[in-house]
């Protein structure tokens, strides 16, 4: 389960990026910031899982 939510946490950090990068390249500041959003989420549930893998041990 732990590899499935690092998995879930990758994805959405690179969708982030893709989001934010496609938002700055059209000049768009709503998906700029989808995007930065996006990448937020994906770092918070990676730092959950490295907190979890430390207990774990």
């Amino acid at each position: 389960m732990a590899a499935d939510e690092k998995a879930k946490a990758k994805a959405e950090q690179a969708k982030g990026k893709t989001k934010e990068t496609a938002g700055r390249t059209v000049g768009n500041e709503r998906m700029t910031a989808e995007g930065r959003a996006d990448q937020v989420k994906g770092d918070a549930r990676q730092a959950k899982e490295k907190i979890k893998d430390v207990f774990r041990d």
